[in-house]
């Protein structure tokens, strides 16, 4: 019989080397970090030196509050931190950095020297090489500097998964992007190989949003801003003619700190779900602020994930406010193509100057985030009306021609506009349609036979615990068997379509959402396919008063400035533009 193996505590080297591979992956995660601690202790300007894309030398300065010289060898010591002291403190934490792992566990995995000043000391003090170490005197100013040489060194298997010099200086710059986008009261600079690459001063947040992401970015955006008890959500959103390819122009911040979130970004993608075309991708830099004991952000060790205590409250804020913005009427801020989005004055984060979570309420759980559930004010009219024009000219201006039987041809006071007559009028159809079936309750359909689905126990029980919002989606659906479920009713619309699969998704939806909107999306699908039938058709004449009449509706319609395909429906060439063509004044 064999001997069993002796239960030993790791060293503490090890161990500091285990919490390495949670936290560090390469250098842009070592420069997060910095970062993250140089914003915790108040600086105003951080600088960045890289060598070798940050694989051989990365430092970090910062003109911050300092650490004591006492103090220096507990910064290097695990889970040592001024930040929290107790279970509550990490419940309503605020700062960037909790943790107490980062310095240690790069300290097991690289060269560090650690140099700080206070505004007290008469000069700086630096310690070498990790916890143990001595602390000496040193030159420098009030701040502290952070010097990491020779990442990995210590641990050849993880150096080897290091990409190309250029690799690792890109994933750097993008940490740097996403920190200064957040903190535009802080000026940073980063230097490569001893050549400055960037330079940003403290500004406003418009300023830094044309240094970081480019003014194309900013003047292809709308401005959002919606605040409720608890929470708040400010930044902007990319109009639908600006998506992309791929999802690289992504931020999203909960109470300042980047994340990825699923929860976030499924409910920014539903509300684009309209007006983007095929798989494209909206761009965004949107600001959550939410009450710090409603969110857990000690879920991941680098900190990038948080869980909500409410996710489907959030979902839904996020989403309808999105799509409130996305919803302008043609001829309004999402149609003005050339014109910059108005902010008020900025603050370091735009969601603090709406909200600001030390003053944020302590109601119930209950009755507070029920409200987020409720639908946002709607200050559109119905497709058709006019009530809704502001005084004086159109938006979209008068009708002067058809071309070609395809396109209305108007004059607005910028210039002209023109208009795609079929995709136009197939987005007004196509939103008087939703708008009629959104104002009565879903329509059911018994089924004859019930469909019997095999599922797991899991999802069982969550038919069980969801059923009343199953129904409002026009799902009935009951528990036949341990892992079976019979379908007996669904949407009247759907009744002829997958219903299988229709029930699976909405089940995955609500296990990983807390909401579904896999009905809504197939009976918008069916609308929009009733709705390209009921268009106007290319070279069918119009009169001026028919032309006049699609114009106003565009201007009365919700996400008129894209088909339902995500097509552009109409655009607008200035008088600027046209003088250009012709070289008048030149």
């Amino acid at each position: 019989m064999s001997t069993p193996p002796t239960i030993a505590p790791l060293p503490d080297l090890l161990v500091s080397q285990i919490a390495a591979g949670e936290v560090i992956e390469r250098p842009a995660s070592v420069l997060k970090e910095l970062l993250e601690n140089a914003l915790d202790a108040g600086a105003s300007q951080i600088d960045v030196r890289l060598d070798g894309g940050g694989i051989r030398r990365l430092v970090v300065t910062d003109n911050g509050q300092g650490i004591p010289a006492t103090e220096l060898p507990l910064a290097l010591t695990r889970h040592a931190t001024s930040k929290i002291h107790s279970l509550h403190d990490l419940e309503a934490v605020t700062t960037m950095g909790f943790r107490g792992e980062a310095l240690p566990a790069i300290a097991s995995v690289a060269t560090l020297t650690l140099t700080s000043r206070t505004a007290n000391d008469q000069h700086a003090w630096s310690i070498h090489g990790g916890h143990g170490g001595e602390v000496t005197p040193a030159a420098g100013e009030p701040g502290t500097t952070v010097e990491i040489k020779q990442l990995f060194d210590r641990v050849p298997a993880r150096r080897k998964f290091l990409r190309r010099e250029a690799t690792e200086y890109a994933h750097c710059l993008e940490i740097l992007n996403r920190v200064a986008l957040a903190e535009p009261d802080t000026g940073f600079s980063l230097f490569h190989n001893n050549k400055l690459q960037r330079q940003w001063k403290p500004s406003s947040w418009e300023q830094r949003i044309h240094e970081v992401l480019g003014a194309e970015f900013f003047t292809q955006s709308l401005p959002i801003s919606a605040t409720r008890p608890l929470i708040a959500l400010t930044g902007i959103i990319g109009k639908p003619t600006f998506a992309r390819p791929r999802a690289d122009k992504q931020y999203v911040y909960v109470n300042g700190r980047f994340v990825r979130d699923r929860t976030i970004a499924h409910a920014v993608k539903q509300a684009y779900a309209d007006v983007l075309h095929g798989d494209r991708q909206p761009a965004y830099v949107l600001f959550l602020d939410i009450e710090p004991s409603k969110v857990d952000v000690n879920v991941h060790p680098a900190k990038h994930e948080v869980r909500f205590r409410d996710g489907g409250a959030v979902h839904h804020f996020v989403s309808s406010t999105v799509k409130e913005q996305l919803g302008q009427p043609a001829g309004t801020a999402s149609g003005a193509p050339t014109t910059a989005p108005q902010y008020e004055a900025t603050s370091p984060r735009p969601a603090q100057q709406a909200f600001t979570l030390k003053d944020a309420p302590q109601a119930p759980l209950s009755s507070s985030w029920k409200d987020l559930y409720q639908p946002l004010p709607t200050p559109h009219s119905a497709p058709g009306t006019e009530d809704a024009q502001p005084a004086g000219e159109y938006p979209l201006g008068m009708a002067l021609a058809q071309l070609h039987g395809i396109y209305l041809l108007a004059q607005n006071q910028n210039g002209l506009v023109i208009v795609d007559m079929h995709a136009a009028h197939e987005r007004i159809v196509y939103e008087q349609l939703k708008q009629a079936a959104d104002q009565t309750a879903v329509a059911r359909q018994d089924l004859l036979v019930p469909v019997v689905v095999e599922v797991s126990e899991q999802e069982v029980a969550l038919v069980t615990e969801r059923s009343e919002a199953l129904q409002q989606l026009g799902l009935v659906i009951s528990a036949v068997g341990p892992a079976t479920l019979a379908i007996r009713s669904v949407p009247a619309l759907l009744a002829d379509g997958n219903i299988e699969a229709l029930v699976r998704d909405v089940l995955q939806d609500l296990q990983t959402m807390e909401s579904s909107a896999k009905v809504i999306e197939q009976r918008n699908e069916l609308f929009a396919t009733m709705a390209c039938h009921g268009a106007i058709r290319a070279n069918r004449a119009l009169s001026h008063a028919e032309m006049n009449a699609l114009l106003r509706d565009m201007e009365a319609t919700p996400r008129a400035d894209q088909c339902n395909h995500g097509r552009p429906t109409w655009l607008q060439w200035d008088i600027a533009a046209l003088d250009r063509l012709f070289w008048r004044g030149q």
